[in-house]
């Protein structure tokens, strides 16, 4: 299977050296409002990507181990270092730390499984992505989370994410970056759009539909996506734009979400249940469900509002 799959296209908007601040998608989410309650310690979340900078400040503490999967440094297992910056900005929208400085993650308090399957070019084998997928779920991973995509509908690829979530392991995909901004015209790319995945559309910070996301009946939400600035090579950071950039939004969601709700039930929760619960936090943006799926994630939706989307879930699964 010499077929090649790509991190999904982005923009870098600007590169700078040192950063302190909240990034602005961070809180359009409202992920602050929940570490009250939590920072998601105890959740593992495998990043399935071009690797990471395993010495950014901002990472320390966060990354609890990796495998490489590709032909970068000689194929070394154990090496599994960033020489792109498209991983390394996904793991801080994830989980950088709360420590005042730099940027902050989702999640500060989850920990991360650097899983490389994309090289220095940012491209890969479906074979390495498929044995990451793998990887993962032999280290038991919690959500794995996969801003990368190509135009094919390979098989073997589609058995590995069955079997992921055979093993209760949420799997959050980027959309893509090939939209036209017209909901009448489907773009599809995989793995984002198998139906077990959670496909995530991008928006920009004024919650406006972005004019690259996707648009197909598989596109679950959507999370900012555009001028969002992370950690980066070398210790730096990177504002960037694309799906690969919404899509860690809601990975770090999901560690935050396993948390609250398996505490409220008191029981560990299957992933259509966590998917479920996904979905109560989510509010509409009036854009066509092609374009926004079932709207913008937002972790403190109003009891009542969340109560509604309950409703309609149920009832969608009566009319099953």
């Amino acid at each position: 299977m010499n077929r090649e799959m790509r991190v999904i296209p982005y923009q870098v908007i600007e590169e700078v050296e040192a950063a302190n601040e909240m990034p602005k998608g961070i809180e359009i989410i409202k992920a602050p409002e929940i570490w009250k309650q939590t920072k998601g310690t105890g959740i593992k979340v495998a990043i399935l990507d071009t690797g990471a900078d395993t010495d950014h400040p901002d990472l320390q503490g966060r990354i609890i181990g990796g495998r490489n999967f590709t032909t970068d440094d000689n194929a070394d297992p154990d090496k599994y270092e960033d020489y792109n910056g498209h991983g390394t900005h996904v793991a801080g929208t994830i989980a950088a730390i709360d420590d005042g400085k730099g940027v902050v993650g989702v999640a500060p308090e989850a920990s991360l499984l650097i899983i490389k399957v994309l090289d220095k070019n940012g491209s890969g084998q479906y074979e390495w992505i498929i044995n990451g997928i793998n990887y993962a779920v032999e280290q038991k991973v919690d959500v794995i989370s996969m801003s990368l995509g190509g135009p094919e509908d390979v098989p073997e690829l589609h058995q590995a994410i069955q079997n992921a979530l055979k093993n209760n392991i949420l799997v959050v995909c980027a959309a893509g970056n090939d939209g036209d901004g017209d909901d009448a015209t489907d773009e599809l790319g995989y793995p984002g759009c198998y139906n077990e995945v959670i496909c995530v559309g991008a928006i920009d910070l004024d919650r406006n539909s972005s004019p690259f996301t996707n648009s197909n009946n598989e596109v679950d939400l959507v999370a900012p996506g555009e001028k969002i600035i992370s950690t980066y090579l070398n210790g730096k950071y990177a504002t960037l734009s694309g799906t690969s950039m919404a899509t860690p939004h809601v990975s770090g969601a999901m560690a935050l979400i396993k948390v609250l709700a398996n505490k409220s039930f008191e029981r560990e929760l299957k992933e259509p249940e966590l998917y479920a619960q996904l979905i109560k936090r989510t509010i509409p943006l009036g854009n066509s469900p092609k374009l926004v799926g079932n709207g913008l994630l937002y972790l403190t939706v109003p009891d009542y509002l969340a109560k509604l989307v309950e409703e309609k879930i149920l009832s969608n699964i009566t009319q099953i």
